[in-house]
């Protein structure tokens, strides 16, 4: 399962709260789509301070950067600090 690669991707950075909720059945025959799933995700760690919002969400995409477009088609990002 898809959700369970992007928990343990995303494991390095010490979650306080993790969220990966998959919205693939909203775009279905969505244009463009090769296949790859839809997820919201929300994230909340300490490994953010200091970091803008597209830092964050780089270490992100980094973190799952291969699985980007065949098993991930979008993803949306809410990565903050646990006091945000």
């Amino acid at each position: 399962m898809t959700e369970n690669i992007i928990k343990e991707r995303l494991n390095f950075l010490n979650p306080k709260k993790l969220e990966i909720i998959n919205e693939s059945h909203l775009h279905k025959g969505h244009a463009g789509n090769n296949g790859g799933e839809h997820f919201k995700l929300t994230i909340q760690s300490l490994q953010f301070k200091n970091k803008n919002v597209m830092e964050r969400h780089r270490i992100i995409y980094k973190a799952l950067e291969d699985l980007i477009p065949k098993r991930i088609h979008a993803i949306s990002i809410k990565a903050e600090l646990p006091e945000d």
